[in-house]
């Protein structure tokens, strides 16, 4: 199952970043409903694991402090070695992010950050099949952003095709190695419920400060906000229903 889901990460990333180089105008409904899927796996998924799995060992406090950090600590990434371009204008505007360097570098973080997600997915598995697979679907579609992403990020910052597509077969296979990686070692409930609730906080700041204003940046916010309600809605039947 996790071999296929690797693949699955692959391919996901992959048709992102194809997507991106032909249908550019019609991704900010696409991004709303990634915004809302990530979101709704944090709260409806990982947080409550992450209590159910710390209960015995850590206090409730102690496990929102944690996703507190993992926010804080994706606010650091984000803010120090940024993953995308918000803006078109702005690039034409500031010679810096024509910068080849400062595409790749955002690049590469872009690929380091879907090594953690397949890191989480492996993790999550290691709880149950039921969170492996609800985990799963919140990266996969996270993983199609990121090939947008990392196509944009290249092409804005002076790279050619050629480049952004080589570094897109590197944010492809991040996932897939982090999965790899999980394979190797196992950890106790106590301490997978500490990183589900730091991957939560990865996952709430990636929606609410990465996905949401990509979405609706230069574009009407009434269906990317419904397309949002609508990714949430679809997390949380997913949740219960894998909890049946």
């Amino acid at each position: 199952m996790i071999i296929f889901i690797g693949l699955a990460t692959f391919i996901a990333t992959l048709l992102g970043g194809l997507f991106a180089l032909r249908f550019r105008d019609k991704l900010h409904l696409i991004l709303g409903f990634s915004a809302g899927a990530v979101i709704g796996v944090a709260f409806f998924d990982l947080i409550p694991e992450a209590l159910n799995l710390s209960g015995g060992q850590f206090s409730s406090a102690t496990i929102i402090s944690v996703v507190a950090l993992g926010f804080i600590f994706y606010l650091i990434l984000d803010r120090f070695f940024p993953f995308h371009s918000h803006n078109e204008g702005d690039a034409c505007h500031n010679e810096h992010h024509h910068d080849k360097g400062r595409g790749w570098l955002g690049a590469g973080t872009l690929a380091v950050h879907s090594l953690l997600d397949g890191l989480a997915v492996g993790l999550a598995f290691q709880v149950s099949s039921a969170v492996g697979l609800i985990v799963a679907v919140a990266v996969l579609t996270h993983d199609f952003s990121d090939g947008i992403n990392t196509i944009g990020l290249i092409l804005k910052n002076g790279g050619n095709k050629l480049k952004a597509f080589k570094w897109l077969l590197v944010d492809a296979l991040a996932p897939v190695l982090g999965i790899t990686l999980s394979l190797f070692f196992s950890l106790s409930q106590a301490s997978l419920g500490l990183i589900l609730a730091l991957f939560s906080g990865f996952f709430l700041y990636i929606g609410a400060s990465d996905l949401l204003p990509e979405s609706h940046h230069s574009h009407s916010t009434k269906l990317t906000t419904m397309m949002t309600i609508l990714g949430l809605a679809v997390l949380y039947v997913a949740v219960k229903l894998a909890g049946i």
